[in-house]
């Protein structure tokens, strides 16, 4: 029996009544509309570049299940630092994670490319049974390249082209997060105007429909080597987990038929038309521009005011600090020379009750000893946020004053005792 495609059923060729289809939803029109207004691609982005998701996580699970093979896909190349709890997802599709390090325009092209080029020395077969509406990559590459978590930072239009370019040179498919794009505004920390509805570059999964004759240009196989993980958790409600990925005609139909979708039907079926409703209406887009962007914007500034004020002049650093956008939730920190983030962050909580987060080291080329991230502003109330970095900048003072003295420091990785019971909480 033939599989059948929903999306392509039709009603009656003899009925004079009106077709009343139960089975298709209205979402990712809707959503295609708003996405071709924010990022505004060369082409319009249509209804079938899209699939409706159960969130950017229940998503990349999918992605794994139709897109690779536990032995025939060498790696996931994770840029480093990265969103830690996609770390299982990827090792329950059995792959192995490498990680990538990263300089202030982005992922490393070239540390990538060496990589890339001694994982080639064999192929084994897919275990995996050959399926027409997918394939199997060679390699993952995983980046969230838009105001970054935990990095904060942006990946630049240059790196973007460089790593797609490299991606189709071999047979890699590059998952980008893009679940932050919504929420930025002007980096200025005085400006009145904290809403901005354009995205400031193209995703990366815009570059491969484009460059050099586009992701489905005449040779290739058509599935692009880009895809673009979204999610409304960020900009509707975490509970929503509705999501959507967006990449080239085949591989988003390819992702609609995981074995989980085609029994249980489109994840968060309820959700996704609640949000048709609010993008058709304008109502989510007002929500985003109007709330969420002014309001997450004024906590940047309060916090990065007092990062400039007490942090800075003790040595500390931020990243990117020439953009004219910022954006996300998260503000990475690099310490003052000579001080441990293990150290920092333990006393930190045991001295000033700040739960911070320390970045774990990943390999001899992607170490983290000197930097914290995670500084959080969206979650704190706005007047408690330069409170939590006047402690922080006490601790620092604190350390290098016993620095100057001779005092030795040493600290277990509090990653196990900062606990969610904490009374503030700044990671």
């Amino acid at each position: 029996m033939a599989a059948l495609n929903f999306s392509e059923v039709a009603g009656s060729a003899t009925s004079s009544k009106n077709l009343i289809n139960l089975l298709r939803g209205h979402l990712r029109r809707s959503l295609a509309s708003w996405l071709t207004s924010f990022y505004q691609p060369r082409v319009p982005i249509s209804e079938e570049r899209i699939s409706i998701t159960g969130g950017a996580s229940q998503n990349l699970a999918c992605l794994l299940q139709v897109f690779t093979d536990p032995v025939y896909t060498r790696n996931v190349f994770i840029v480093a630092p990265a969103y830690m709890l996609a770390f299982r997802i990827f090792q329950d599709s059995a792959l192995k994670l490498r990680a990538i390090p990263e300089d202030e325009g982005g992922i490393d092209i070239e540390y990538l490319r060496k990589a890339l080029r001694n994982s080639e020395a064999s192929h084994d077969q897919p275990i995996k049974p050959s399926r027409p509406w997918g394939k199997y990559y060679r390699h993952v590459i995983y980046a969230v390249p838009t105001f970054s978590n935990p990095s904060f930072k942006t990946m630049t239009l240059k790196r973007r082209e460089e790593l797609v370019r490299l991606a189709r040179e071999y047979d890699a498919l590059i998952i980008t997060d893009d679940v932050y794009d919504f929420l930025q505004w002007p980096a200025s920390l005085s400006t009145k105007t904290l809403s901005l509805d354009k995205a400031i570059l193209p995703r990366i999964v815009d570059i491969d429909s484009y460059l050099d004759r586009g992701a489905e240009r005449e040779g290739a196989d058509g599935f692009g080597n880009a895809v673009s993980n979204g999610s409304f958790s960020k900009i509707a409600g975490p509970g929503l987990r509705t999501g959507w990925c967006e990449g080239t005609n085949k591989l988003a139909f390819g992702v609609s038929q995981t074995g989980s979708t085609r029994s249980g039907g489109a994840p968060s079926q309820l959700a996704a038309t609640f949000l048709a409703e609010m993008i058709a209406s304008g109502d989510l887009q007002r929500h985003v521009y109007e709330t969420l962007q002014p309001a997450y914007g004024r906590r940047y500034q309060k916090m990065v005011t007092a990062i400039n004020r007490e942090l800075i002049p003790l040595g500390a650093r931020l990243p990117q600090t020439d953009r004219d956008v910022v954006g996300g939730y998260f503000i990475w920190l690099t310490l003052p020379s000579g001080l441990k983030s293990a150290v920092v962050v333990q006393r930190a909580q045991e001295e000033e009750n700040v739960v911070i987060f320390e970045v774990p080291g990943d390999t001899e080329h992607a170490h983290f000893e000197n930097d914290i991230s995670r500084l959080c502003f969206a979650w704190e109330d706005e007047d408690v946020l330069a409170e939590g970095i006047e402690r922080l900048a006490r601790v620092i003072r604190t350390l290098q004053s016993e620095q100057k003295d001779g005092v030795a420091h040493s600290a277990q990785s509090p990653m196990h005792h900062a606990t969610e019971a904490a009374t503030k909480k700044f990671w």
